[in-house]
């Protein structure tokens, strides 16, 4: 499905007021019955130390602390969703070591679906060394492990995909394997979100059967190379961290398409950690786009639910409430 069939399709979100604010009825309960989400990516224990600043090449700094959570793109991400009330499945693969068994216990926590998260024996779980200045910024480096033998869908993920109202893919995974969920959700109407990170050349039936192609400012920077074999209709939503976002549909004009962006700005935060910011923000933009909410207000939401996240420490960790969205939407983007 093409963003310009998926934004043409959008309503309002169920129970919103006049001013598109939505209804909390339920809180977090509502994911029993709401729409889904099918994540599928990367999960990983991260290992994070703090440091007052980052090390430069051939610097060795003292940190301050260290400490293990459950992170990966894809985790992060079906967290999100299922915090702001979508009924998430992630389709992942973790290794028979003692890291694996905490990411699942963790996912089940946050009312993630596990079924078709696999377990591969005799390999590692992928792990994330992260470290965080004072200032919240951060330097990742991942180890993918168990994550790049998610070389392939089963039938029964192939028939999960079928029946979501959003998959949402990211690149920590093999390539083939999001290209095959991204086929598979297109060949059945379910609209594609790509998140373009790591950073890397995607494959034609990739670029082919996405909807919306989710990247910060350095992957974009990449993307624009590529930005002739994008094909007409696909969106580009670009973060700018503290300054927003922006989500622009491809076609004969470039990125930027004809019928101008749609931008929305970042509300105030007092930043403690980035990282997984980005993955809060695609997590809650999928969710909302779920619901099919209007995308102006689906981007809202996302930035809404990024600020609050850097504001905590941890990937996972800091993903915020629907109610605590709603709330930072409603006094950031509604206020008179």
């Amino acid at each position: 499905m093409r963003f310009t069939d998926l934004a043409a399709r959008t309503v309002a979100l169920a129970g919103a007021t006049a001013d598109g604010e939505a209804s909390t009825a339920g809180g977090e309960a509502s994911a029993a019955g709401g729409p889904r989400v099918v994540v599928v990516g990367s999960a990983n224990l991260d290992l994070i130390t703090e440091a007052p600043e980052l090390p430069q090449s051939g610097e060795t700094v003292l940190g301050t602390s260290v400490r293990r959570e459950p992170g990966g793109k894809g985790l992060n991400q079906a967290v999100a969703a299922a915090a702001f009330g979508a009924r998430t499945s992630l389709i992942a693969a973790m290794g028979d070591d003692p890291s694996g068994a905490v990411l699942l216990d963790a996912l089940r926590r946050r009312g993630v679906d596990t079924t078709h998260c696999r377990t591969v024996p005799g390999t590692d779980t992928g792990t994330a060394v992260v470290t965080v200045d004072d200032a919240g910024a951060n330097h990742i480096v991942v180890i993918p492990g168990a994550n790049g033998s998610l070389t392939g869908l089963t039938d029964a993920d192939r028939e999960l995909i079928a029946q979501a109202d959003v998959v949402l893919c990211q690149l920590e995974i093999p390539p083939t394997t999001a290209t095959e969920a991204a086929v598979t959700a297109r060949r059945h109407g379910v609209p594609v979100l790509v998140n373009v990170s790591p950073a890397r050349d995607l494959p034609p039936e990739l670029l082919e059967a996405a909807s919306v192609l989710i990247v910060n400012e350095h992957e974009a920077a990449h993307l624009r190379r590529a930005e002739a074999g994008i094909p007409a209709g696909v969106a580009i939503l670009t973060t700018f961290g503290a300054d927003g976002a922006e989500l622009a549909a491809a076609g004969p004009g470039g990125v930027n398409g004809t019928n101008g962006p749609i931008r929305a700005a970042a509300p105030l935060a007092d930043p403690v950690d980035s990282t997984g910011a980005g993955d809060t923000f695609a997590g809650t933009f999928a969710a909302a786009t779920a619901e099919r909410s209007a995308p102006a207000l689906a981007l809202e939401v996302a930035c809404a639910a990024a600020s609050l996240s850097v504001e905590r420490p941890g990937a996972s960790a800091s993903v915020p409430t629907r109610a605590e969205t709603l709330d930072r939407r409603r006094s950031f983007y509604l206020r008179p």
